[in-house]
């Protein structure tokens, strides 16, 4: 059973490490979408204030 367990561990370790890179892709995608969403409506409320603001 020693001589196994290597051979049971490592698949193990493969999948969690896996399982946490899925988890900060989704987190940085989740970030850029945040960021994005807010570059979108600054430049929207900017452009409405250029067009019916003060000249």
């Amino acid at each position: 059973m020693k001589k196994l367990q290597p051979f049971i561990i490592l698949p193990l370790l493969l999948l969690l490490s896996s399982c946490e890179l899925v988890g900060d892709i989704f987190e940085a995608g989740v970030w850029a979408g945040v960021l994005l969403v807010v570059v979108v409506v600054g430049l929207v409320i900017f452009v409405i204030g250029r067009l019916f603001g003060r000249k």
